[in-house]
């Protein structure tokens, strides 16, 4: 019945890529639906999966403010209608199979209607996400089960068993749907009427249960992420999680949590927060976006937070973003020393090695200046309070002190940087642009005074060592 459909889509046409000549289309489709008797699951599934991808096509390329874009879209949720009919008159078992075939349908529509208000005025996108939402909540999805993936991983495998790879790409964005459906309620209270949700009672839940609160991150690291969603969804995701974060309880339901589980789920969230960090629309969502990044983390346990923190420095290649990560740690060892009831996890040798990535990157060599003057200012300032801390606290937790630390860090990491600095600085001197010149120099003028006062730090660290191994000598004689 539906194989003029697969010749589309495997054969796109100009012709299919104008939406007032699907539009009818679109219509008929509705209507026979309904009155299909034998086979309605597949007949159904063959429907939704082409007219979702031929939406994509549209979807990528389309203004939602466009009148037959938008007429479109209003058509599309006719066959969301349809579907729901077939669900109210199939038994149980098809019911329950095509209740979460609509599910993901409606998901995977959310995702791409929330896509296209990147291109157009997000409110002008409220009236066919409020119809979007009431499917949703007729579908009995909640949102602590979107926001948390519960429910979409259980109407996921449902559909999946029996279609594959095919429902793979088809449904490829209902993790970010049920991420931004959540959002648009937290946006948009009218939104959030028409699921019939609650968010005080989902915002409670999330901070009451670490767990849920983690695989909410999961979810929202696909909002953090989509290149293709309108800065205000992602101001608005930065803000729900900030709330989440300002009230989480310490007495969070998590006797039992395998916290190494998460950890992978937690890292990949944390680099997307980074990218709203680093690319967020605003200085103030950017600001929040770090606020958030650093309450997260507090989240963590302190034995798997230093893991989270040298594995995001080592992989970014930001310089501004490792200055910002070298700064968290920083802020974590000295909350760690001021308070002598816990556990020392990031003084310890393995601290060092955030040093020698930026001032020795892995790749050999030494470090890109001036493109790395934030991450190399960041890296010497960190060396000089380690420095500092270990010597007047008369400690050597990381090993700094050590005679052979000392030389490495004297010979193969500050020495060698010293040429380089001075080197950058008269070129940019002899540059044209005044602007680019001002800052650059700026910049290479404190890393230079940082790089001097870490070379003497170690200079007198040097001969303290050697003081010291002459008296142990003198001992030793006498």
């Amino acid at each position: 019945m539906f194989t003029i459909f697969y010749v589309a889509l495997d054969s796109p046409t100009e012709l299919f890529m104008i939406p007032g000549y699907f539009i009818p289309l679109l219509g008929g489709l509705t209507k026979v639906l309904v009155l299909i008797q034998m086979q309605i699951y597949e007949q159904v599934y063959a429907a939704a999966f082409v007219v979702l991808n031929v939406l994509k096509s549209l979807a990528s390329r389309l203004d939602y403010e466009d009148i037959d874009c938008a007429e479109l879209f209003y058509s599309a949720i006719g066959l969301a209608n349809s579907i729901r009919a077939l669900v109210i008159k199939a038994d149980d078992k098809d019911g329950h199979k095509l209740r979460a075939l609509l599910a993901l349908y409606i998901l995977q529509f959310m995702a791409l209607v929330s896509s296209i208000g990147m291109r157009s005025a997000i409110s002008s996108c409220i009236p066919l996400v409020i119809k979007l939402s009431d499917e949703l909540q007729q579908c009995k999805l909640s949102y602590i089960g979107l926001i948390t993936g519960s429910e979409v991983d259980a109407i996921s495998k449902l559909v999946m068993e029996d279609n594959g790879n095919n429902s793979i790409s088809c449904f490829s964005g209902v993790k970010l749907g049920a991420s931004v459906a959540v959002i648009w309620g937290y946006m948009n209270s009218e939104v959030a009427i028409a699921a019939k949700a609650d968010l005080t009672a989902v915002t409670l839940e999330l901070q009451g249960n670490r767990a849920s609160r983690w695989e909410a991150l999961a979810m929202l690291k696909n909002v953090f992420s989509c290149p293709n969603l309108p800065n205000a969804l992602k101001r608005h995701a930065i803000g729900f999680v900030l709330c989440v974060m300002d009230g989480s309880a310490s007495h969070s339901r998590d006797s039992h949590l395998d916290y190494t589980a998460y950890m992978p789920s937690l890292y990949t969230s944390l680099q997307a927060i980074e990218l709203v960090i680093m690319y967020g629309p605003d200085p103030m969502t950017q600001m929040n976006a770090l606020s958030t990044l650093k309450k997260v983390l507090l989240d963590i346990p302190a034995s798997q937070r230093f893991d989270i923190l040298r594995n995001l420095v080592k992989s970014s290649d930001c310089s501004s973003m490792v200055a910002l990560l070298l700064d968290c740690v920083r802020e974590e060892m000295h909350m760690e020393k001021n308070d002598r009831n816990t556990c020392m996890y990031f003084w310890s040798p393995s601290v060092i090695e955030l040093v020698e990535v930026v001032l020795r990157p892995p790749k050999g060599g030494a470090p890109a200046l001036p493109e790395d003057n934030a991450a190399v200012l960041s890296a010497l300032n960190f060396y000089r309070y380690l420095l500092i801390t270990e010597s007047t606290g008369k400690s050597n937790y990381t090993g700094i002190l050590s005679k052979d630390h000392l030389h490495k860090a004297f010979n193969e990491w500050l020495l060698p940087l010293r040429p380089l600095v001075s080197a950058v600085a008269a070129e940019n001197r002899n540059g044209c642009d005044r602007h680019l010149l001002y800052d650059s120099i700026c910049a290479l003028n404190l890393v230079e005074l940082v790089l001097y006062r870490c070379i003497e730090l170690v200079e007198e660290e040097l001969k303290h060592v050697k003081f010291s191994m002459l008296k142990t000598i003198e001992m030793h004689d006498d």
